[in-house]
């Protein structure tokens, strides 16, 4: 059996990375992977990652910032949720709380009630308890802290 797929060279690859990385923030595990997936060897890997770390195309407190804001933001996930994504990604505990920094207090309380303004607003159900339960696990599943799920729902929905 023939394989066909492409080799490359270390400057090919690098270059290939280069833009990779240049797309979007990527963490340190995604750039190993892609490499993997290039079929490069250990060896090679390590000089291309060290490259892209000393040219700043791979930061990864750079990275972790980006996600946590992004996905704070856009997504409306919560600080559990968040870490146990970086924790995924293989990114450092420094660089985990370096990022949770990124999101303010105010912020954070603001985008759970919006979320719970959301949320109320879809559900159809008119039973009380349903509701609450509805959206506890809707707050939960995007990694809101309990404490701070339970002590909304009860504001929300007394």
């Amino acid at each position: 059996m023939v394989n066909t797929r492409k080799s490359y060279t270390v400057s090919e690859a690098q270059k290939k990375l280069e833009h990779y990385c240049a797309y979007q923030e990527r963490c340190h595990q995604e750039v190993i992977d892609k490499l993997q997936r290039l079929n490069m060897i250990p060896e090679a890997i390590d000089v291309i990652v060290s490259n892209l770390i000393h040219n700043n195309y791979l930061n990864e407190e750079r990275f972790a910032k980006s996600f946590a804001r992004g996905k704070f933001s856009q997504k409306g996930w919560g600080r559990n949720r968040i870490v146990r994504e970086l924790k995924l990604r293989n990114v450092s505990k420094f660089n985990i709380n370096s990022a949770l920094s990124e999101i303010s207090e105010e912020d954070y309380l603001l985008k759970i009630n919006e979320l719970c303004d959301k949320r109320l607003k879809s559900l159809k159900e008119t039973n009380i308890y349903k509701r609450r339960k509805k959206l506890t696990d809707y707050l939960l599943y995007r990694g809101w802290e309990s404490y701070l799920v339970y002590e909304k729902v009860r504001e929300f929905i007394p």
